[in-house]
């Protein structure tokens, strides 16, 4: 059998500015070889939540039983002038006609922030430099004391995932308790995407650090790396979007920071191992298989592997930004 393509997950926004949608596309390769992905329980899934678009000239690629595999999981054709593209650095508006939308504009500069606003964001990158320096979690909690909106994120983030608890998590005690305090870092990173209500770039942006940073980790997994790089990885990611998310340069959010050398030296400048893993995430981003190649060869990983993992790091963002309140909404 001839080697798979590279499948790329597109995230598109709904009019409401929200992950709507995922729109496939995949590069070079032996099409029929993806017939075991598309037939996986888990694509199945992830196409029940977050519908699934083809686009038209992925659909001209495809055998009759691959075309019945995506129909069976519920993935269509993208139908013509319902796709609206934006890079604009302000809010986008969509046509009448455009059903979903798609671009860079959730990484544009944030607009300019109000006194309340700032304050919240002050208070953000002072918990981010608690939680990097691992301090107690009497410090931490403090910091959530102040802002009902960063206490509200984590604590909505935290009962989404469930984890096999009957009840759901009511206070930072009980998080910290079941999630473990590496989980507990973990979300509380991811939180900050989410805080700011009046951001309309938050959702989509939540969106795209979750698939980052899962993705670096997934990527340190597949190569090898123990958990300690993985979590490393992870963070990577995460911090890599911390100057979008803010309207600041990078280094200045990150020099306050007591983070050790690989992490930053893989954030700011792409080197060692960790930076290496990040620029392939990032080549993942732009679909740009030649680039994606050299890197992927030099780490030992597949096109299979690559489909895998992106399908996977796709099925955790979705725990990440819908809630059990989300879902009974629906």
């Amino acid at each position: 059998m001839n080697l798979p393509p590279f499948l790329f997950f597109r995230l598109l926004a709904d009019r409401k500015l929200n992950p709507g949608a995922v729109v496939l596309h995949a590069g070079e390769g032996d099409m029929d070889a993806m017939l075991p992905l598309f037939s996986d329980a888990r694509f199945s899934a992830l196409s029940a939540s977050l519908p699934c678009l083809v686009d038209a000239d992925l659909s001209k690629r495809l055998s009759p039983d691959l075309l019945t595999a995506l129909q069976d999981a519920n993935c269509q054709i993208m139908p013509e002038k319902v796709l609206h593209h934006s890079d604009e650095q302000t809010k986008p508006a969509l046509p009448p006609t455009a059903q979903w939308l798609t671009g860079n504009w959730y990484l544009a500069p944030p607009v300019k922030t109000s006194g309340n606003q700032a304050a919240s964001r002050a208070l953000s990158l002072k918990l981010l430099q608690l939680v990097a320096d691992d301090a107690d979690t009497c410090e931490i909690e403090a910091i959530f004391r102040q802002d009902p909106v960063l206490a509200y994120h984590l604590l909505r983030l935290v009962n989404s995932l469930g984890v096999g608890v009957g009840r759901a998590v009511a206070s930072f005690s009980q998080a910290i308790l079941i999630l473990g305090r590496q989980q507990l870092k973990r979300w509380l990173n991811l939180m900050l995407f989410a805080a700011n209500r009046d951001d309309y770039r938050s959702a989509m942006l939540m969106a795209h650090v979750s698939v980052r940073a899962r993705s670096m980790e997934l990527l340190a997994k597949a190569g090898g790396h123990d958990r300690s790089v993985q979590e490393h990885a992870f963070m990577a990611g995460m911090f890599s979007l911390l100057g979008i998310l803010f309207g600041m340069p990078l280094v200045d959010i990150l020099n306050p920071l007591k983070l050790n050398d690989s992490l930053r030296d893989a954030v700011l400048h792409r080197g060692g191992e960790l930076g290496q893993l990040l620029n392939a995430v990032e080549k993942i981003e732009q679909a740009d298989t030649a680039g994606l190649t050299g890197l992927l060869d030099g780490m030992n990983l597949s096109a299979t592997e690559h489909n895998q993992l992106t399908l996977e790091s796709h099925q955790w963002m979705l725990g990440v930004i819908h809630d059990k309140q989300d879902r009974r909404n629906v």
